[in-house]
């Protein structure tokens, strides 16, 4: 099974509205339940300069994606974060892994990124250990971040720091 990574394209758009309207996906992420076609295409269509859009695709199918963003201020460029999403049949496949690093070779060799963030909620066990295995490491815990399933839910604050090559 070859996962292939490329820059989301507009057309991607159904593709990604799918992925995020399981229940099982959209648990684990900001995203409110049913999310609209319209919401997607209009996200492709209008990407903001500080925000690269990957997917991962399996045989020609989308089943995965990221969205690294850039902070603009002066004093912060050095910082992206990214939210990262896996269909659910797809989980535990590799394609996590592969946006990931794909991510962290535009940030580090391509942006000039020395420190990437990620929030992830405490009982996302599969993401924490995946980002651990990437040299993220938990920061802090905020308290009642975020309201799901009618209830309030804590998240990690994560990140990895680039070390700066010695020159």
């Amino acid at each position: 099974m070859k996962i292939e990574i490329r820059h989301a394209e507009p057309e991607d758009a159904d593709a990604l509205q799918a992925i995020h309207a399981d229940e099982a996906l959209y648990a684990n992420t900001l995203q409110l339940p049913m999310p609209s076609k319209t919401l997607w295409r209009k996200r492709l269509a209008d990407i903001p300069e500080n925000m690269y859009m990957l997917v991962a695709e399996i045989e020609d199918e989308v089943v995965g994606s990221l969205g690294l963003q850039t902070m603009t201020s002066k004093r912060q460029r050095h910082v992206a974060s990214f939210g990262v999403s896996v269909k659910t049949a797809a989980q535990g496949k590799g394609v996590g892994r592969a946006l990931i690093n794909a991510a962290l070779d535009l940030a580090d060799n391509w942006l000039d990124i020395r420190r990437i963030e990620i929030t992830t909620y405490t009982d996302n066990t599969g993401a924490i250990g995946l980002y651990e295995s990437l040299g993220f490491v938990i920061e802090g815990e905020m308290v009642d971040y975020a309201y799901r399933n009618g209830e309030y839910v804590n998240a990690y604050q994560m990140a990895r720091i680039r070390k700066v090559k010695n020159g």
